[in-house]
């Protein structure tokens, strides 16, 4: 397929809503004219880049009416689908798919430009901003998320705990809790994610062999 390809079934869909469409007007791979109408910019592409998100921004000082058109089967678009139109949404650009083989060819408008609203998700950012006052210090680099044992707060947590048990022996979580003056001392041994406490009963807890061996290894500072 070349991008040539793409062309006229574009042509075709902006023909049948009353424009007139040439191809290669100046800079714009497509130009779609109506009567009182601000003019149809759309910029072809056999896949899907960042060379067509600027192209399409670029256009955007020709018209707020700029569309990228890409093959419907594009994989990065296939891949990323939910990434994508949000990003175009973002930048007010459209974008349209199309199908063009031997036997049929057809464009569809996926999103229209249009000015983003952005939706700020509550949950999300009460979790985020939990997470950021509980956490102690600044202790994971930005950019190291990828590491395979994040340094949560729950981690802190779970880490002094763990120190404590070390020092004073078996306790009480309540005990731990006053001491360490710190809060869900009960849930974090209750839950025990990493497997470094026991229960000994009566609400009593040690570390257990692994968290003995573990929190030996550590070479960090809590």
């Amino acid at each position: 397929m070349k991008e040539v390809d793409l062309y006229h079934p574009v042509k075709r869909l902006l023909e049948s809503q009353g424009y007139v469409v040439k191809g290669e007007i100046g800079e714009c791979d497509v130009l779609a004219v109506r009567p009182d109408d601000e003019p149809v910019v759309v910029e072809l592409k056999l896949a899907f880049s960042l060379d067509v998100v600027l192209q399409a921004v670029n256009r955007l000082s020709i018209s707020s009416l700029v569309y990228i058109g890409i093959p419907s089967t594009c994989k990065a678009f296939r891949k990323r689908r939910r990434h994508i139109v949000k990003l175009l949404r973002m930048l007010g650009i459209g974008l349209i798919l199309i199908l063009s083989n031997s036997k049929r060819s057809r464009a569809d408008v996926v999103i229209d430009p249009g000015q983003y609203q952005p939706r700020i998700h509550s949950g999300r950012r009460r979790k985020m901003l939990g997470e950021f006052q509980r956490r102690q210090g600044d202790p994971m680099p930005g950019g190291s998320g990828r590491r395979k044992v994040m340094m949560t707060a729950y981690r802190q947590r779970a880490i002094r705990i763990a120190l404590y048990l070390r020092e004073q022996g078996p306790s009480k979580a309540a005990h731990i809790a006053k001491e360490l003056q710190e809060t869900d001392v009960r849930t974090t041994l209750y839950r025990n994610v990493y497997g470094w406490f026991d229960r000994l009963g009566d609400g009593i807890y040690t570390l257990s062999p692994r968290g003995i061996h573990e929190i030996a290894s550590l070479c960090i500072e809590v």
